[in-house]
């Protein structure tokens, strides 16, 4: 009887402290994992347009790490091999831009193969491919 008790309390007390499931806090990361390191963080830095973040000296050669803001960040990790093949209806990473318009002319510059599309909320969206076949999505913050 006393064990039933103590833990009825200790449930009641976990229910009251906020945290009867994980406790999710927040964000941190999503981590991909890309073939070749030094191509796909090009690609992030140079065509998505992400700041590196340092990553530790022992880990230089197989990891790149990117802010995304708020505390949030992209981190790529060299060994994949085997092929990833995503369609705009299954995963993907979803991003604001500031200019759909501007963004859809930089990727035709950049010779960047891309789908767009209107949401049923008249929303423009853009999906394009990194050059692991990750799927990014890009439309503009209202």
């Amino acid at each position: 009887m006393k064990l039933v008790i103590l833990s009825t309390l200790l449930f009641l007390s976990t229910l009251a402290s906020g945290q009867d499931r994980l406790g999710f806090a927040g964000y941190n990361h999503v981590a991909l994992h890309v073939a070749d390191i030094q191509k796909s963080t090009k690609f992030y830095r140079e065509i998505v347009g992400l700041k590196s973040v340092e990553v530790p000296d022992n880990l230089k050669a197989i990891r790149s790490w990117f802010n995304m803001g708020n505390g949030q960040q992209l981190h790529l990790l060299a060994g994949r091999t085997e092929k990833i093949s995503h369609d705009r209806n299954g995963s993907h990473i979803a991003l604001f831009v500031t200019s759909i318009e501007k963004s859809e002319a930089f990727l035709k510059k950049q010779n960047i193969q891309f789908h767009k599309q209107t949401r049923f909320d008249k929303v423009v969206q853009i999906y394009f491919s990194d050059p692991d076949g990750y799927l990014i999505e890009i439309n503009e913050r209202n």
